[in-house]
């Protein structure tokens, strides 16, 4: 069975193609590609064959159904496509951001499901709606196409209450859905899952803490096989610091900036959301620019790495109390999976819980980051969103 998986911003399409035999858990990709700048002047579409080289190809994409035809005619090409026709795709799936507390799990796409994705979309207005774009575009072109939504944040939906509840007026949950939902789940499920593999051991025997790191970043804490919490809350902006996200705030802080500056909510949220994190403390909101910067001796770029780093170990020292204890903490994405400075700077303040980093293994391109005779494992893992999205579709319609 071919499954494609798409994941469908505002103004791009992110595709990835693979491969499944009946009976075969090992899912092959095919190809991948991003449809880029739709609706804008210079649209492309880029498309990369396993056992070819990346092209992009200038391409007028008016809207996502253009996008996702011109990305079906790609993939069927008689000369660089790995579709002879569209009757070998068996299903589509994707990404959708926020599910709300409607699932707890990936579902095949019905007319019920789509509603409950737009009634959710209040909680993410700028993702839902243009994944949405994806599955009615993919509905309008291939109507009899299986497709399955797999949710960031269904994960996150097994926190206990004491874990996702917020001390406001009860209202404010009951009417209005204010409540922590945690992102990132895919990923974090993941790795979790990986982590337990790779210890030789049941996922549900473990305690685990995940980190998720990029130019967005999360952690999560997994007991009993199961999300307990998570440093996302109602938005993507709480936790740790990232790129241009602030992360956990005074609550009273942008009520404050609006009052004293006569700001709008809208210009507290570009603050917060787009100009904060690491951008506001030292100018670059990438952090490979800051380690390269830091360096060579600037002062705010290595404030900016000892703040991530700080904001990162709170989190972790705080799930170990949670969960009383830790068995391994997993580090994955971008700058998880790359960086061993930073690795060894967040996890240097946990020998007290019998953690030893071996600093050869966490150079090394291995995955177990720690000594022997270490009472805690720390693990790198590479993510892999996309497949999961693929095995959740498969599983579902096969």
């Amino acid at each position: 069975m071919k499954i494609l998986v798409l994941n469908s911003g505002s103004s791009s399409i992110k595709f990835k193609l693979y491969h499944a035999k009946e009976g075969d858990d090992q899912f092959h990709a095919l190809c991948e590609g991003q449809a880029d700048r739709i609706g804008i002047d210079g649209s492309t579409l880029a498309y990369e064959r396993n056992d070819e080289g990346k092209e992009k190809t200038f391409i007028d994409l008016a809207d996502h159904k253009v996008a996702i035809d011109a990305i079906l005619k790609q993939l069927t090409d008689a000369e660089t496509g790995v579709l002879g026709s569209l009757e070998e795709l068996g299903g589509v799936g994707h990404r959708v951001v926020h599910g709300g507390e409607d699932f707890t799990a990936s579902v095949v796409i019905d007319r019920e499901v789509i509603k409950a994705i737009e009634r959710n979309s209040m909680l993410a207005p700028l993702h839902n709606p243009p994944n949405l774009m994806g599955i009615k575009a993919m509905a309008s072109l291939l109507p009899d196409m299986p497709q399955v939504a797999v949710f960031d944040t269904a994960v996150h939906q097994s926190m206990p209450k004491k874990a996702y509840m917020y001390a406001l007026p009860r209202a404010q949950y009951t009417n209005y859905k204010i409540r922590k939902y945690g992102f990132h789940g895919t990923s974090h499920g993941y790795v979790a899952k990986k982590a337990a593999d790779e210890m030789g051991k049941d996922l549900k025997d473990l305690k685990i803490i995940t980190c998720h790191l990029g130019n967005g970043g999360s952690l999560a804490a997994f007991m009993d096989g199961v999300s307990v919490d998570t440093s996302m809350g109602f938005t993507p902006l709480d936790g740790i610091i990232m790129g241009t996200r602030s992360g956990t705030l005074d609550p009273y802080v942008p009520l404050h900036i609006m009052e004293s500056q006569e700001l709008k909510p809208s210009q507290v949220s570009t603050m917060m959301n787009k100009q904060g994190g690491l951008l506001a403390i030292s100018g670059k909101s990438d952090m490979r620019d800051n380690v390269e910067a830091a360096a060579t001796g600037d002062k705010d770029c290595q404030m900016a790495i000892e703040m991530f780093c700080y904001s990162i170990q709170k989190f972790i020292g705080s799930y170990a109390a949670a969960m009383n204890g830790v068995d391994c903490i997993v580090f994955t994405a971008g700058v998880g999976e790359n960086n061993s400075m930073l690795r060894a700077k967040i996890l240097e303040n946990f020998t007290f819980l019998g953690l030893e980093v071996d600093a050869a293994k966490n150079d090394a391109n291995g995955t177990l980051l720690t000594t022997a005779d270490s009472k805690v494992t720390a693990l790198k893992i590479h993510t892999n969103e996309e497949l999961v999205i693929a095995l959740d579709t498969y599983n579902l319609i096969k």
